[in-house]
């Protein structure tokens, strides 16, 4: 989930606040040798950024939208490109209905909250170069991944850079079962739209789906219950998409773009495919993998297990690994987490210490020291330390259940729970008798 906590109260004053911490984050990157970014277009608050990958291949990243209407794939590719200096790097938030939607998830007043993410935000980039031509000449491996509630496709792309990096081709899929905070599709005109004869007008127009909130008084239950089952359908319908493109089966992207899809043909290996998501998209892997044997393991990054039924659990046989923070975490939920507990297929839990829930999402790259304490956006760990163990973990797991021949075997003390900044398990006291 996308929560930051107690920002109606202190909207008034963010500038004054980000104006002190500037001289804190400036200081932190001169330690840790990072050139400090300037955030916003007109901006001069400077934070250390979104990292790059760590792995051999330089990242592009492309939006894919299928079928214009609601029921199509929405996604962002995260892939090895070839390196060139041609291709600038993607804008991290692509549209300011996302600021807006960000807004209502808040229950924040839209015109406070656009100034100020566009103010601070509004040019922030990642390190993915936009449309830049996939590499080809390998076969890699494909993570499905879903981000959490009130989030959107690109509000992880540092975990997705990272994996790309290394090597895999990462689908990040937009989910439009009203839990994003802002997402969009397309409907056709009609002469009932109110055009007049003459007018000119675009045959599609877009459509914006914004975050449903729960009713006063309303069971959370069904509607995350519901919304997980459509969640699960979008992964599913964006692995079958991928394999299409493997196949060389032609696409049409609904969005404007010059990025050549059949360059995927033949390079992603169809044996090697995972899923994974954070809270809410950890639950949303979770399902996918129950419904979907093509997935042979997944990551639940910080799971919320809220949405799932009981059933779920006896229908997944795939390897799951849990990757946890130390704050966000309770007893109910890591008991729902156990129910997955075997002794015939590896299912493995870490905590990472001094890391919050919004450790995993890329907010905490881009705010000072104080916004990110106050708003529970950074823990104790540097989110940098953080970040390197998530993708390491990661790829351990990935490597020892997609059979890949690569060095990531060297992080494999870390699925155990060994390590500086990592437990085996959970912090949470568990009831007596509970493994």
């Amino acid at each position: 989930m996308v929560h930051i906590t107690r920002f109606s109260q202190t909207l008034i004053s963010v500038s004054r606040i980000i104006t002190w911490a500037q001289k804190k984050s400036s200081a932190t990157c001169i330690r840790r040798n990072r050139t400090p970014k300037v955030m916003g277009s007109y901006s001069s608050v400077q934070f250390c950024g979104i990292p790059p990958g760590k792995g051999p291949h330089t990242v592009g990243c492309t939006d894919m939208m299928t079928d214009h209407t609601i029921q199509g794939s929405f996604l962002r590719l995260f892939y090895p490109c070839v390196d060139s200096d041609e291709y600038e790097e993607a804008v991290w938030i692509p549209r300011r209905e996302y600021y807006l939607g960000m807004a209502d998830t808040l229950n924040l007043n839209r015109t406070m909250v656009d100034f100020i993410f566009s103010y601070y935000f509004g040019s922030v980039k990642c390190p993915a170069k936009m449309n830049a031509p996939f590499k080809p000449g390998e076969k890699y491996p494909l993570v499905i991944f879903s981000h959490g509630l009130g989030a959107f496709r690109t509000l992880y792309s540092a975990i997705c850079i990272g994996l790309a990096s290394q090597g895999f081709v990462v689908a990040a899929v937009e989910h439009r079962d009203e839990s994003a905070s802002a997402t969009f599709y397309f409907r056709e005109c009609s002469s009932a739209d109110g055009f007049q004869e003459d007018e000119v007008r675009e045959p599609l127009e877009e459509v914006w789906l914004y975050r449903r909130p729960l009713k006063p008084g309303e069971d959370e239950f069904p509607l995350r219950h519901e919304q997980v089952q459509k969640r699960a359908d979008e992964c599913l319908r964006a692995l079958d998409l991928m394999l299409d493109i493997n196949s060389g089966k032609p696409v049409t992207n609904v969005l404007p773009s010059n990025f050549n899809w059949m360059l995927l043909k033949d390079s992603i290996d169809v044996q090697k495919v995972a899923a994974a998501g954070h809270s809410f998209g950890a639950a949303t892997a979770i399902k996918a993998l129950g419904r979907d044997t093509r997935l042979r393991c997944a990551v639940a990054l910080d799971a919320w297990m809220l949405p799932l039924r009981d059933e779920i659990f006896s229908t997944i046989h795939q390897p799951v690994l849990f990757v946890n923070s130390e704050k966000f975490q309770w007893v109910d939920n890591i008991l729902l987490m156990k129910k997955l507990d075997s002794t015939s297929v590896e299912r493995k839990m870490i905590t990472i210490k001094g890391s919050v829930h919004q450790s995993f999402p890329d907010f905490t790259f881009l705010t000072g020291y104080l916004i990110g304490k106050f708003f529970k956006l950074k823990g104790e760990i540097d989110p940098y330390v953080g970040m390197d163990i998530i993708n390491n973990v990661t790829l351990a797991f990935l490597q020892r259940h997609l059979g890949l021949q690569r060095d990531f075997n060297q992080w494999d003390s870390l699925i155990d729970g060994v390590g500086e900044f990592v437990i085996p398990g959970t912090n949470i006291d568990l009831p007596p008798g509970t493994c």
